[in-house]
């Protein structure tokens, strides 16, 4: 049954509501520089901040809601909305104000079909904005369907400087001095590191309820119901061995045995699935081994979670893990990441390097400590043997809190703290 025009048209101004009440945080993200843009990433990221963000700023600027269109397709009230629908969404605006809106659409992955009407307001000359939960809006598939017209954005949670900024702690030279600030400084560094940088868990004094909520959303929702998962204890179990296993390669083979023994016979497919659905859903993110061969880069790879929170409350004195989730996600925002992500890896054949980055010739190590001397020699060792087998322009080890220089015959290997680090870029 389609969806009543006076429901809709109520929808509409109820969304109107939402977005002036709402307490913006500009992002750093260009919104204007594409008329057609797709932000994805997972949910509660801050993608509606920046559809917000920019109503805001039309109708601080003069602009009126007969200027612009928005719709939220999770509000419960569009259960039942198809794609036939879509087209009264315009209709409706057209009745309200009479004129053309730019269109701003929020987790329009919801509906099925929603392609073509994308594609049909491209060729129509609309300004379009759409967020969405799934990282296929994002594949090759999505992207050719869309015909080219659109800019794909992949949004993360907070990085370190926004968190900063949006808590209002200042990190400039004189402030990371200063006793009393860089004690604060320090005290939020470490609240970041362990609780992530999803937007609206910043400012909760306790965290961890509302990040299982989000983790519970993600995995009932955009996982299990989305794809018909029959098995979600098994599932459950697979993103737990997924979340202790964050720091080492891992195969399909491996996690199947791992569940088989505790939960029955798991077969590999079933594995491969299940991985592949928590990567759609932007829970899991997939990191290759430079080294390995074809029929290996997809079954042998090393997974990380999209927020440092959303991994925290599944594991116990998990700092280490942390600490190399968040390196890696900061390696993310920079290079990108898709699911056929070729600018990012990791090497693994006769030395192991957790990050390596082609395009700059960058070469990372992660260690909480490098305190123990067996600790230094394992880390700065690999990185002294990489240039052997691929050129390196800058080589790190990154800690927790420590700093300082080495020298090798290829130069230099700095040791960062992580803070300094996250702040770089």
């Amino acid at each position: 049954m389609a969806i009543a025009r006076n429901t809709l048209k109520q929808i509409l101004l109820d969304n109107q509501k939402d977005v002036e009440q709402y307490t913006v945080f500009p992002r750093q993200y260009d919104i204007d520089s594409f008329p057609l843009q797709v932000f994805v990433g997972v949910r509660r990221s801050g993608k509606s901040f920046l559809l917000f963000q920019k109503m805001r700023q039309m109708l601080e600027a003069g602009r009126t809601w007969a200027d612009m269109l928005y719709l939220d397709f999770e509000d419960t009230r569009l259960d039942g909305f198809t794609a036939s629908d879509f087209n009264l969404i315009l209709e409706c605006h057209q009745e309200m104000y009479g004129k053309r809106p730019m269109l701003f659409f929020d987790e329009m992955q919801n509906i099925e079909g929603w392609q073509k009407f994308a594609r049909n307001l491209a060729d129509k000359k609309y300004n379009v904005f759409i967020t969405g939960s799934n990282a296929k809006m994002l594949s090759r598939e999505i992207m050719a369907s869309l015909g080219g017209r659109f800019l794909p954005v992949e949004v993360y949670p907070f990085s370190f400087r926004e968190y900063l900024s949006y808590k209002q702690i200042p990190f400039d030279e004189l402030s990371l001095t200063a006793t009393e600030s860089k004690g604060r400084f320090m005290s939020e560094y470490r609240e970041y590191l362990i609780w992530g940088g999803l937007p609206e868990s910043i400012n909760l004094p306790v965290k961890r309820s509302y990040l299982s909520s989000v983790y519970q959303k993600i995995y009932l929702g955009d996982i299990i119901q989305r794809n018909g998962v029959s098995n979600p204890k098994l599932l459950q179990l697979m993103l737990k061995k997924m979340a202790e296993s964050v720091m080492q390669p891992i195969s399909y083979n491996r996690i199947a045995k791992i569940l088989s023994s505790v939960s029955g016979k798991i077969s590999v497919p079933t594995v491969s699935n299940y991985v592949d659905f928590s990567e759609d859903a932007w829970l899991l993110l997939r990191l290759r081994n430079i080294a390995s061969a074809f029929t290996e880069k997809e079954s042998v790879c090393k997974y990380y979670f999209i927020d440092n929170g959303l991994l925290s409350i599944q594991l116990m004195d998990c700092e280490t893990l942390l600490l190399e989730n968040m390196v890696a996600l900061s390696l993310f925002r920079k290079y990108g990441h898709d699911k056929d992500n070729e600018r990012v890896f990791f090497y693994n054949a006769n030395i192991e390097v957790d990050f390596y980055v082609p395009d700059d010739k960058l070469a990372v190590q992660v260690a909480y400590s490098i305190a123990d001397p067996d600790t230094l020699r394992r880390e700065s060792g690999a990185l002294g043997k990489l240039p052997r087998i691929h050129p390196c322009r800058r080589r790190a080890i990154v800690t927790y809190d420590e700093e300082g220089t080495l020298e090798d015959e290829y130069g230099t290997i700095e040791i960062i703290p992580a803070w300094k680090w996250l702040l770089e870029g």
